[in-house]
């Protein structure tokens, strides 16, 4: 069923270690990125809901790994946002821990969706991130998040400081959440996806 078309979009569970997670009976696909770097808005754009996914101007509003279901044939699973300052070092670890563990042991994982600001050059974080994600032999997708920030004639020499600081080969797909830039075509990189699981 195409994502245009949801019919069902909702909070299937909430955990942090492996006991807490669904039954993994389709794929999934993962979102990661600094604290603060709108998952919570791409996840409503996504899923054509107000507030399935819970904003905050707040960073740090995501502390557990969540699991939505989309029409009982998708996941997209929201995981704790990373760098966030305010937090424990201890919190930190402790998250960082979950994030490893989910990545590297559920066995419907296909992909991992690693949203960057756009305005910012990634940080060293969010380069330990995409190395990771590589270095589990997952499929990455970097989406370039709050789009609208800046104007269209500036989106590729943003995109190139992207990849260049990643050592990105592949596309990097600028998204506005309001403006629902990049949306179409994040759909259909999910439908075929979806399509090849």
């Amino acid at each position: 069923m195409p994502l245009n078309k949801i019919i069902k979009a909702e909070l299937e569970a909430v955990a942090v270690k492996p006991e807490g997670y669904p039954e993994a009976n389709m794929p999934e696909i993962a979102l990661a990125g600094r604290s603060n770097v709108g998952k919570s808005s791409f996840l409503n754009a996504l899923m054509n809901r107000r507030n399935l996914a819970r904003t905050s101007s707040k960073p740090g509003k995501t502390r557990t790994i969540n699991f939505y279901n989309i029409n009982d044939e998708l996941r997209m699973v929201d995981l704790p946002g990373y760098g966030y300052a305010a937090a424990a070092k201890s919190e930190m670890e402790a998250w960082a821990k979950y994030i490893n563990t989910y990545l590297e042991t559920r066995e419907k994982l296909v992909a991992v969706f690693q949203l960057v600001d756009i305005r910012h050059e990634p940080s060293a974080l969010d380069l330990d991130m995409y190395e990771y994600i590589l270095h589990t032999g997952l499929s990455s997708i970097i989406i370039a998040t709050k789009a609208d920030k800046i104007s269209r004639g500036q989106y590729q020499k943003h995109i190139k400081i992207i990849r260049d600081k990643l050592g990105a080969n592949h596309d990097i797909i600028p998204f506005s959440s309001t403006k629902k830039d990049g949306l179409d075509e994040i759909r259909q990189i999910i439908e075929s996806i979806i399509a090849s699981s």
